[in-house]
């Protein structure tokens, strides 16, 4: 499956506010969120829906309905917890797992240390969370960590992504269907998005 690189007007004025370096830690947040909540509209374009009677004030009529309880969100620590509210904005009732990782600066490689998702993962469409899509590296692993739980379906959410990291995802997991806000031109030599908008844990927490 090849990437989706969502092109919309408000997409990019929020990017715009991301990638400023003086946009602060509550409106990073806030912005970051508010695509997420972009990002997860178009990946639940191909949501199944269910027909239910409801009654209106006027009559009874038929009407679409999603099943919220197929759903599980998994953002990847820490960054990804940035976008878990703007998610659950669309669809409250999935169910929350972590997966926690986060990168050896020498060698640019994922390091896990924290798995937890719904006892019946396998059973759920899993749309896993993290700002920054970059070497690919901890996707890659956040997948395989899913699959092993017996997951079938699973779709990945960015709000910027780098050439390097979308191939490599999509040579090893072709299955799983990557959604982002922009793709950027390239990674620099400690493996950044460029032009990027920095260490979004960083920026999110507020910790540098």
């Amino acid at each position: 499956m090849k990437a989706i690189i969502l092109e919309h007007p408000l997409l990019k004025h929020k990017l715009s506010i991301l990638r400023d370096k003086n946009t602060g830690t509550k409106e990073f947040r806030e912005v970051a969120g508010e695509i997420a909540s972009i990002l997860c509209y178009e990946a639940t374009r191909d949501a199944k829906l269910n027909e239910v009677e409801v009654e209106t004030p006027i009559q009874k009529t038929n009407v679409k309905k999603l099943d919220e309880n197929q759903y599980a969100f998994v953002p990847i620590l820490r960054a990804g917890l940035s976008m878990v509210d703007g998610v659950l904005s669309m669809i409250p009732n999935a169910k929350i797992g972590h997966i926690g990782l986060y990168r050896n600066e020498e060698t640019l490689e994922p390091v896990p240390y924290y798995f937890k998702v719904p006892k019946d993962i396998e059973h759920r469409e899993v749309i896993l969370l993290d700002p920054m899509l970059a070497t690919g590296g901890s996707a890659i692993d956040a997948i395989s960590q899913i699959k092993k739980a017996g997951v079938k379906k699973i779709k990945f959410l960015s709000i910027i992504a780098a050439p390097e990291g979308i191939a490599k995802v999509e040579e090893v997991h072709p299955d799983v269907q990557i959604y982002t806000a922009s793709l950027d031109s390239h990674l620099n030599e400690k493996g950044y998005i460029v032009p990027g908008l920095g260490d979004a844990g960083d920026r999110i927490f507020g910790t540098k």
